[in-house]
């Protein structure tokens, strides 16, 4: 993610650990992610496509909380660095430049977790064949 156009962060308890920590958001061109800072799963989000003349959001409702934030960033088409209104939902992300209307639309893509912090060798018991 070399191009910078959304980083941010929003607290609030993660779905996979239950912790109430940051969740560290980052959207560029090719992609965008959620990424929580306890236990470092991950939702990534791939564009769908991109608009200035769409209205509203395409983040429909799902299993989680919409978060609806807002973060600075410089637009792609008019190149005002300015506020952007964010929706996100667990299986849409979406941006929107409050000056000149462009809006970026991904959807969920991927998903991973991070490994456990357990140290210790499991023994399990050993099949008979």
């Amino acid at each position: 993610m070399s191009e910078r156009f959304i980083f941010t962060r929003h607290r609030t308890r993660c779905y996979h650990c239950g912790e109430d920590v940051d969740q560290i958001i980052k959207a560029v061109s090719a992609q965008a992610q959620v990424i929580c800072s306890a236990c470092g799963a991950t939702r990534i989000f791939i564009p769908r496509f991109e608009s200035t003349g769409a209205v509203g959001t395409c983040t429909p409702i799902g299993r989680y909380d919409l978060w609806t934030l807002e973060a600075d960033g410089r637009c792609k088409n008019c190149g005002v660095a300015g506020p952007h209104d964010l929706a996100i939902g667990c299986n849409h992300f979406t941006t929107r430049c409050r000056n000149c209307g462009y809006a970026h639309f991904y959807r969920f893509n991927l998903e991973y977790m991070a490994k456990s912090p357990i140290d210790e060798e499991v023994s399990a018991p050993r099949e008979p064949w």
